[in-house]
């Protein structure tokens, strides 16, 4: 099974063009031209799994389209998308940012989905996906340590008693590097798929690695890459794996 974990940033790009006219001004232009980039790359992948972070569901700059939606229907996979925020965010009243969440598409039948919410921080949503095979936690953590520090602790206690192979995917934020995860690995037992490091962010010249795709020990990666596009700031990860019997 083929397995992506892109951060696309809304599609808004990256370089010259995305601070033009002003820094970071890329958020608030129109995205389909660099969407249809992301869509080409993806269909040359053959994902069975994506895991997407921030993805626009509808605001101005996407012309009213969910993103994750509008990918899943070229690629004629199912999909879950949920806000960011939550629903009493301030985050929510404001039009540009309650259209912006995470979404997972899959070819593989749902059995169950669940949307959660981290007690701190700003970016607090878990996507929990339940196949037939094995368990998705999509997550980005916070742009602040010590709510990373929270929010990896309540990770933990979600996933602490889960039987089932599992993967946990995303942008983890860890802006002091691995050691923010030592002992999150310690306790789950995990493994990353990124077994050598690699870095992946920023996509023009990686330096650190802030994209993981952590598994359970029955889930054995058969290939990791990750693929030198510069369609976001972030490089995608692409893990193929088998799950023991």
């Amino acid at each position: 099974m083929r397995f992506l974990l892109y951060n696309i940033r809304y599609a808004a790009g990256i370089g010259r063009q995305f601070h033009l006219p002003v820094p970071y001004s890329g958020y608030f232009k129109r995205t389909n031209g660099n969407l249809k980039n992301i869509l080409d790359f993806i269909k040359s992948v053959n994902p069975d799994i994506i895991g997407f972070i921030e993805v626009d569901s509808g605001s101005f700059r996407s012309q009213k389209n969910n993103q994750a939606e509008g990918i899943a229907w070229e690629l004629q996979l199912d999909h879950i998308y949920q806000s960011k925020y939550p629903a009493r965010s301030m985050a929510q009243k404001l039009p540009l940012l309650k259209k912006q969440g995470n979404a997972i598409l899959t070819n593989q039948q749902i059995m169950n989905q669940k949307f959660h919410y981290f007690r701190h921080g700003v970016k607090r949503l878990i996507i929990e996906l339940e196949l037939a095979d094995l368990s998705i936690f999509l997550v980005h953590l916070s742009i602040k340590f010590r709510h990373r520090h929270y929010q990896l602790r309540d990770l933990y206690g979600m996933v602490k008693d889960i039987e089932k192979p599992y993967i946990i995917a995303g942008d983890f934020n860890v802006l002091w590097g691995d050691r923010e995860l030592q002992l999150f690995i310690a306790a789950t037992g995990l493994k990353n798929a990124n077994s050598h490091g690699q870095p992946s962010h920023p996509s023009r010249s990686p330096r650190r690695q802030l994209d993981y795709i952590f598994h359970s020990p029955q889930i054995q990666i058969t290939d990791f890459e990750i693929p030198k596009v510069k369609f976001s700031d972030h490089t995608p990860l692409v893990c193929e794996f088998d799950i023991a019997a």
